[in-house]
């Protein structure tokens, strides 16, 4: 009996491309260490050999949320084994992945929020760089005016954009379809770069429904979102910051719970709730520099 990897990541059509290339990461990851153990089919995995594999990512240095993913990727694999008849009995049934390392994600201030938003004049007559700004500016805003994910953002199309009713279609995490506002800065910056910067970065080999290119008439990637950030940011900060932020700031200002849920895509709301934990501790921030009896 072989390991058929290749059948179960063809199996995975409801997940998103991104997942699909990391539960097969995962998984290959866990054959290799299985074949050390000279477990060399699925059907030789059992319980303990998989809290052995568990305990193995943590003594190298893992994040816990790293190893939940891997926990997951086990669970999604020997479930697909038993339900096909590869396996009598799902040896992850029970596997227990570790719990959150409590870390609350990172939330930029007001501040650093206006500086990477703040386009400012053109630096140079470049053409290219000049595009390359306007670009900038509206992937950034989308980012922090409407929270989406990076991989979102570089995944638009033409016909997800409705810059006449401010809205984009979003294609999440497992092909699952949302609407969101676009904000009016949002707008506008999408606005300049369709009609004054796009047509300057692309080339023949473009591919029409692509929104976002980088300099190389490429698709934009999250790796190019994380280079821009680093040029536009006043100091460290991630993409996924953004959303953070978004969320944060549409709490602290009140939003209800769900209505930010639907703006995220969570499928569990257990998941919006950390933003409710953040915007805590911002308040508790607050209250603890500026109240007198503090």
């Amino acid at each position: 009996m072989s390991w058929d990897l290749d059948e179960f990541t063809t199996s995975l059509t409801s997940l998103a491309p991104a997942s699909v290339t990391a539960y097969r990461r995962d998984l290959d990851a866990f054959v290799e260490w299985a074949g050390r153990l000279g477990l060399d089919d699925p059907a030789a995995v059992d319980r303990r050999a998989l809290r052995r594999y568990v305990a193995f990512l943590t003594t190298r240095g893992y994040a816990r949320r790293t190893i939940a993913r891997h926990v997951a990727s086990l669970r999604r694999y020997f479930d697909w084994l038993r339900r096909r008849g590869r396996i009598e009995v799902d040896p992850s049934a029970r596997l227990s992945a570790p719990g959150r390392d409590g870390r609350l994600p990172r939330v930029l201030r007001r501040d650093e929020i206006e500086v990477l938003l703040d386009e400012g004049p053109p630096v140079t007559d470049d053409p290219v760089e000049a595009a390359l700004a306007r670009r900038d500016t509206a992937v950034l805003e989308i980012l922090y005016g409407s929270g989406l994910r990076v991989a979102e953002v570089c995944g638009l199309r033409p016909v997800d954009i409705d810059l006449a009713r401010a809205r984009l279609t979003v294609w999440g995490k497992g092909s699952k379809q949302r609407t969101v506002p676009l904000s009016p800065p949002a707008v506008e910056a999408l606005r300049r770069w369709l009609d004054h910067g796009r047509a300057v970065l692309v080339d023949a080999d473009t591919p029409d429904e692509i929104v976002f290119v980088n300099r190389r008439a490429h698709p934009l990637t999250p790796r190019d979102v994380r280079r821009l950030l680093d040029r536009r940011a006043s100091g460290p900060a991630h993409p996924h910051a953004l959303r953070h932020t978004f969320a944060t700031h549409l709490l602290d200002g009140g939003a209800d719970l769900r209505a930010v849920q639907e703006l995220l895509g969570h499928a569990d709301l257990a998941t919006t709730q950390l933003y409710t934990h953040v915007s805590r501790e911002r308040l508790r921030g607050v209250l603890e520099t500026t109240h007198p009896r503090a």
